[in-house]
Order: C-alpha cells, then structure tokens, then sequence
C-alpha cells in the first residue's frame, strides 16, 4: 500500500462511519474497484484509532460529563442523567460486542462481497428514509429508556453485515423509537465510543500476536487523516439531519446501490 492508496483509504473510513452509508461496504468496494490490495490490520487499527479520538474530541464535554458521573455510580454515588445514560451506552454496546465475537469471522469470509452490499445500502437505505419520514421530532438522547437503548443496541448488530451501517440502522431504529433527528444522531454517535474502542482493542490484540509487519509511518498518516475528515463527517451530518433530515443520504446509498448494479451485473 502507497501513501496515495492509504490517504484515500483513511478519508474513506472517516467519512463514512459516521454517516450512515456504510463504512465497512465502502472499505469493501473501494480497493474492489480499483484493483489495490487489501490494506491489513494494522492499517485497520489506525484509522479506527483516529476515528474514536475525533468523536470524543468532538463531543469531549459530553463524554467528560458522562465519565464523571458513571465513575462516581461505580463507587455508590447515585444515579443522575449523565451517569444512567451512559449505563444505557454500555447495554446498547453489549449485543454488537457478543455478536461480532461469535460472527465476526463467519461474516467476514462469506459477507464482504459486492452483491451483498447492493442488498443493504438499497434496502436499508429505504428503512432509514421511511423510518425519517414517518416518525415526528420527538425526545433527545439524554430521554433514553433502558428498553429502547437495548433494541437500538440489537439494531446494532445487524451493522456487522457490510452495507448495512453502523450510524445509519442505529438512526433508523432512534427514530422508529421517537427520538429526534437530532436526539438520533447524537445517540448514535456517542454510542459509537464503546463500539469502536472494542473493535479497535480486538483489532490492536490480533496485531499483537500476528506476525505482519508494521509501517508506522503510514498508520500515523491514516489516523491524522481519518481524524480529520470524521470531525468534517459530524459536523457535516449535524448540519444536514438538523436542516433537510436523512433524506440526502438515503439518495445517495440508493444510487450507489443502483451504480454497483451497472458495474457488476
């Protein structure tokens, strides 16, 4: 891998975990459609690295309030917003983490292929602008009961299928439940922390014991870049869901969906 093909890979991966378009699907097609080979785990580590420091850089009041509060729930201090919502973070986070170590593997050998993710970026992009369409502003994520924090973390699971996207079926579902656009984003972005601290971590630990080879210089690149473009993805999509709603990236997975089609049938 050259630095060309690692930068591009690093925007890649910043844009499109946090919008709800399918990180995985795009890592997928990408080196697909350009004929580059895979880019390793270790490279897969970076860029999820900088990923989660630029969603707890970008919310870092949030995330502080909330670490306070449920380090102080640890030691019998009793429970308030912050420190209840963050309990909600981590049952959400648990169905995706039982999940991806029993079908991680089976997923990835059978999964990762161009016609599966023509299925879930058409279909679940349809969900995502019918579940916007139908349901009103409603509460913020702060509102969360413990019923709908699990379901959206069952939701979750369904994003370990390339295509699906983790932001965009846990929006979906946030938004089927009654939150608010805003409320929805916001929730599953914070619940991306836990997510993507574990897949890194497990990430970090195959690195450990694999023996592959490590360039350091192209996976602090990859991380520089994939902090970057994630704080410009959040941003972005906080400014759009707010204005126009989920509507432009339900078009813009149905006519990826529809190209894939074009390009390989």
């Amino acid at each position: 891998m050259d630095l060309i093909q690692a930068i591009v890979l690093a925007l890649v991966q910043g844009l499109t975990e946090i919008l709800p378009v399918s990180s995985s699907g795009h890592l997928v097609l990408v080196p697909h459609l350009l004929g580059w080979p895979d880019q390793g785990l270790a490279y897969d580590v970076a860029l999820h690295v900088g990923t989660l420091f630029a969603v707890i850089t970008y919310f870092r009041r949030e995330v502080l309030a909330m670490a306070q509060s449920w380090g102080g729930s640890l030691v019998g201090k009793p429970l308030d917003e912050q420190s209840r919502f963050a309990w909600r973070l981590v049952l959400a986070t648990i169905p995706a983490a039982v999940a991806g170590l029993l079908l991680g593997d089976l997923i990835e050998e059978h999964l990762r292929s161009p016609k599966v993710i023509i299925v879930t970026l058409i279909g679940f992009g349809l969900l995502l602008g019918w579940a916007d369409w139908r349901a009103p502003e409603g509460k913020s994520e702060l509102q969360t009961g413990w019923r709908e924090a699990l379901i959206i973390g069952c939701a979750q699971v369904l994003a370990l299928i390339p295509g699906t996207s983790r932001s965009g079926i846990t929006m979906t579902a946030g938004r089927f439940l009654g939150l608010s656009r805003i409320g929805a984003a916001r929730f599953s972005f914070l619940m991306s922390i836990p997510v993507i601290l574990l897949a890194g971590s497990y990430k970090l630990l195959q690195l450990a014991f694999g023996d592959a080879p490590v360039d350091w210089g192209l996976m602090v690149t990859g991380m520089s870049v994939a902090f970057v473009s994630t704080l410009f993805s959040i941003h972005i999509l906080l400014r759009l869901v707010q204005r126009v709603g989920f509507l432009p990236f339900v078009i813009y997975r149905l006519l990826l969906g529809v190209l894939l089609i074009v390009i390989f049938y």
